[in-house]
């Protein structure tokens, strides 16, 4: 089994590893620290083929505490026309759209979940833009726990519907996503509800780790050049720099300082860009999100400032796409590689190829690209660019004379 602490991002005052999320002394927020066995690359061969292949990389003790809906080991997968399209070599992507509940959320919500049930606690919820309500009800759902989403009321019918199918109480917020996260967080710890992505956020951050784990060992257990994160919070950006951090710490992996993250934002909501870009340490709330990718439309990201310090400690960059980039990139990655996306997907490919053409990224750097969240949870925004169908007749001739 392996030991595990808290430890406050900002003093680095420990704590043990109990349902607690802020530092005592400087209000700091606390990560999972490991005290690693040894480990091997054959230690994850002939192992289930679910981000739980790495349970001593994770903070739960004891196995049966395990609540999964079989996530992860999702495909990485070498984007050759894609690459082509856009003038890359080595491009792959990391399809997270065919996770159990469509998104890489069942990564963190599996976690924290698993761990809500390890502290014996009642209930759980979360606050969300969509894709983490239908993860953590799934997960909910599959444990027996009674579940709270708190959401904005205007996300897509088909997250709401999802979440909804597994059992899930939805409070519908009148408000944006900060104003749900709000409520949550002061809900959750009057009641002592494990709210997911708040009073449970140390532990359930680190599913989203194995984004990291999983591209390393598919790699060979190689780094890669590039790497294009969608942007919403910035956790799992900084998750996924944490996860290459402990493989190289525990040998599996040689110096991860070759890294380029790059932080991919909508306009209309893209606070960490805009900062980056003005070279300042401070992210200025966006009060009124208003983008296509409501999935990353979180005005006041929590982990905002970490993400700008993990760009500059791996010569990363910020970049963002407007509604028509998105659009238009969620189509190109579909009739290329036939992969699906909703906009948060969109977004990291619009960024790339914005980058490309930029001559940011050379075409022959390993690039991995994100893609978070499937296109079935999202399709309003897209049917408004699509052609719409000719109804005809169920006649031969005239439909014949339409197929070249």
């Amino acid at each position: 089994m392996t030991n595990v602490s808290l430890q406050c991002r900002e003093c680095k005052k420990e704590y043990d590893p109990t349902f607690k999320y802020i530092c005592d002394d400087c209000f700091g927020p606390l990560d999972v620290k490991y005290d690693f066995p040894s480990i091997t690359k054959n230690t994850f061969v002939n192992r289930e083929h679910t981000y739980w292949r790495y349970f001593e990389l994770l903070p739960i003790q004891d196995k049966s505490n395990i609540v999964s809906l079989e996530a992860g080991m999702t495909p990485l997968i070498h984007a050759k026309k894609l690459g082509e399209e856009l003038g890359l070599n080595n491009l792959y992507i990391k399809n997270d759209t065919v996770n159990p509940t469509f998104s890489f959320k069942d990564r963190p919500a599996g976690v924290a979940v698993s761990k809500a049930k390890e502290f014996g606690l009642s209930a759980v919820g979360c606050a969300s833009t969509g894709n983490l309500a239908s993860a953590t009800a799934a997960h909910a759902a599959k444990a027996g726990f009674p579940c709270y989403v708190f959401a904005p009321s205007d996300i897509e019918h088909a997250k709401i519907t999802q979440a909804l199918s597994y059992g899930a109480k939805y409070i519908a917020v009148d408000g944006t996503y900060d104003d749900a996260n709000r409520i949550a967080a002061q809900i959750g710890d009057s009641k002592g509800i494990g709210i997911v992505n708040i009073n449970m956020r140390s532990y359930y951050v680190e599913g989203s780790k194995t984004l990291a784990f999983e591209v390393a060992e598919q790699l060979g257990w190689n780094v890669p050049d590039q790497l294009i994160v969608p942007v919403g919070s910035g956790a799992m950006l900084n998750a996924i720099c944490k996860g290459f951090e402990e493989l190289q710490s525990v040998s599996l992996l040689d110096d991860v300082s070759s890294m380029h993250m790059v932080a991919a934002q909508p306009h209309g909501c893209a606070p960490i860009v805009d900062a980056y870009k003005n070279n300042s340490k401070d992210v200025i709330p966006v009060e009124n999100p208003d983008t296509v990718a409501k999935s990353l439309a979180i005005g006041d990201p929590g982990d905002g400032r970490y993400v700008l310090k993990r760009l500059q400690q791996y010569q990363g960059l910020a970049e963002e796409s407007n509604n028509k980039e998105i659009l238009d990139a969620i189509l190109l990655l579909a009739k290329t590689e036939g992969i699906f996306t909703e906009p948060a997907g969109g977004v990291s490919v619009a960024v790339l190829k914005k980058l490309v053409e930029d001559g940011k990224i050379d075409k022959n750097e390993k690039t991995i690209c994100y893609v978070t969240g499937n296109g079935l949870k999202a399709t309003e925004s897209l049917m408004e660019v699509l052609p719409k169908p000719e109804v005809m007749k169920a006649d031969i001739s005239q439909i014949s004379a339409v197929v070249q």
